[in-house]
C-alpha cells in the first residue's frame, strides 16, 4: 500500500508497505524494520510472540534518544507485555502499539513534526 512519496526534512519516510516489505525513502526493504529518523535497520521479530526486551535494545540505546516507538503489530493491533512497556519506559521511551500500516503513517506525521521517535515495523503480507 502507498501512503506517500515525499520526505520530511532529510528524515526517513515509509512510503509504502505490504506483500513482506516497505518502501523507506525510495529504498525496497524486504521482512520486518526498525526506522528511525536517519536510518533503517532489519529486524528479526516476525510477530508479536518473538518481542522481547532484547529485540527492542537497539531502540533503547538509540543516539539521539528516542521518546516514542511505534510498534507495528502485523496486521492487527495487540497488547504490549507490561513488563516490556515498563522496561521501556525506565529508559525512557514510550511504546504506542498499532496495526502496521498505522503505524507507518503515524512515523511520518512525527517526522514531519520533527519528533524523536522510531518505528519497528512486522511486515504485513
Amino acid at each position: 500500500m502507498q501512503i506517500t512519496d515525499s520526505t520530511a526534512s532529510g528524515r526517513q519516510v515509509i512510503e509504502g508497505y505490504g506483500e513482506g516489505a516497505f518502501r523507506v525513502s525510495r529504498t525496497l526493504h524486504k521482512g520486518s524494520l526498525l526506522v528511525f529518523a536517519d536510518r533503517t535497520a532489519p529486524w528479526a521479530v516476525t510477530d508479536m510472540a518473538e518481542l522481547t526486551a532484547e529485540a527492542l535494545a537497539e531502540v533503547a540505546r538509540a543516539e539521539p534518544p528516542i521518546d516514542v516507538l511505534l510498534l507495528g503489530c502485523g496486521a492487527k493491533a495487540a497488547m504490549v507485555p507490561k513488563p516490556l512497556r515498563d522496561a521501556l519506559r525506565a529508559e525512557g521511551v514510550v511504546i504506542e502499539a498499532m496495526d502496521t500500516g498505522a503505524a507507518c503513517r503515524t512515523f511520518n506525521l512525527l517526522m514531519a513534526e520533527e519528533r524523536r521517535a522510531a518505528a519497528a515495523l512486522i511486515a504485513v503480507e
